[in-house]
C-alpha cells in the first residue's frame, strides 16, 4: 500500500502508511467563518494513532472534536507544543493521552517518525511573530512537523513566517514536499488580531531555499477573510521556484505521497 495523504481543507491532513494512521491539524467543529462543512467527521479519525497540532488555535487544535475522539478511541493520542499542554487539559483533554512535543526529540507512531521544528507565530498580533511567550520558559509554542514516512519526508509548516535558520534545518531533514500556508497577511487582518502566515512568494522562496523539490499549498481555503488565490500561487511557481513542483490538491483526493515526490 501505499503512502496516503488526503487534504480536509485549511491546514487539516490524514496520512495513512501500511502501519500507521496519523492526522495533522484537522478542524471538524462548526464555525460562524467557515466556507463549507469539514468533509469528515469524528468516527472518521477513529484508529488514528496520533493526531498533531501544531499550535493552540481553534483551526489547529480543535479541542470539542478532540474530546469526542478521545472518548471514542481509547489509542489516540493528541500531540501539541509543550507550552500547550496545560491548556489543552483545561480545555478537557485527558492529560494522560496528551504528548508535549519538542523540536529536536523526534517522536515515533509504527512507521512513521514525527521531527518538530519550530515555527513563527503567535497566539495574539500583539505577541506575534514569536516562537514562544515569555511564560513558556524558552520552549517553542509554535511547531511544524517533518514526517518521516516509508514514501518520503513530509514538511507541515502549521502557522508560520520564515524565521533565520528554518531553511537550512529543512534542509538537513531532507525534506521531499512540503505543505506551506499561502494566505499571507496585512494590515487590515492583523487589525482584527488574526496572526497571519507567508505568502505565496515567501513560501515559494523558503522551499526553494530548502531545497524542497514539491510544494502543496495550504491554508487557503476556509475561513472568511483569511483567504488567498491558489491559482495565482500556482502562476508564481515559475519564477518563484525554478524546477520545483506545486501541486494543488482537491479536498477528500487521496494522493499516494510517492506521487509528490520529486526525484
Amino acid at each position: 500500500m501505499s503512502v496516503l495523504l488526503t487534504w480536509i481543507g485549511q491546514a487539516g491532513f490524514l496520512l495513512r502508511t501500511p502501519s500507521t494512521r496519523l492526522a495533522v491539524d484537522p478542524f471538524l467543529s462548526d464555525h460562524p467563518d467557515r466556507r463549507f462543512p469539514a468533509p469528515v467527521g469524528v468516527g472518521d479519525l477513529a484508529g488514528t494513532e496520533l493526531v498533531l497540532a501544531t499550535h493552540e488555535h481553534l483551526d489547529h487544535l480543535d479541542a470539542p472534536a478532540l474530546r469526542a475522539l478521545l472518548a471514542r478511541d481509547d489509542r489516540v493520542r493528541v500531540v501539541v507544543p509543550a507550552p500547550v499542554v496545560p491548556l489543552a487539559a483545561e480545555a478537557g483533554l485527558a492529560p494522560d493521552r496528551l504528548v508535549g512535543a519538542v523540536p529536536g526529540r523526534p517522536l515515533t507512531a509504527g512507521d512513521v517518525t514525527v521531527h518538530p521544528v519550530p515555527a513563527l507565530h503567535g497566539v495574539h498580533v500583539a505577541d506575534a511573530y514569536t516562537h514562544g511567550l515569555p511564560g513558556d520558559g524558552g520552549q517553542v509554542r509554535y511547531l511544524g512537523y517533518v514526517l518521516e514516512t516509508p514514501a518520503g519526508r513530509l514538511y507541515h509548516a502549521g502557522d508560520t513566517l520564515r524565521w533565520p535558520g528554518q531553511s537550512e534545518l529543512l534542509a538537513r531533514l531532507e525534506v521531499d514536499v512540503a505543505l506551506l500556508p499561502i494566505n499571507g497577511r496585512d494590515a487590515e487582518r492583523e487589525a482584527r488580531d488574526i496572526v497571519g502566515n507567508l505568502d505565496g512568494a515567501e513560501a515559494l522562496g523558503l522551499a526553494r531555499d530548502a531545497a524542497i523539490g514539491s510544494v502543496v499549498p495550504m491554508h487557503y481555503d476556509l475561513m472568511d477573510g483569511n483567504l488567498a488565490d491558489v491559482d495565482a500561487f500556482a502562476r508564481l511557481a515559475g519564477d518563484g521556484h525554478p524546477g520545483g513542483r506545486v501541486t494543488v490538491l482537491g479536498r477528500m483526493a487521496e494522493t499516494p505521497l510517492e506521487a509528490l515526490v520529486s526525484r
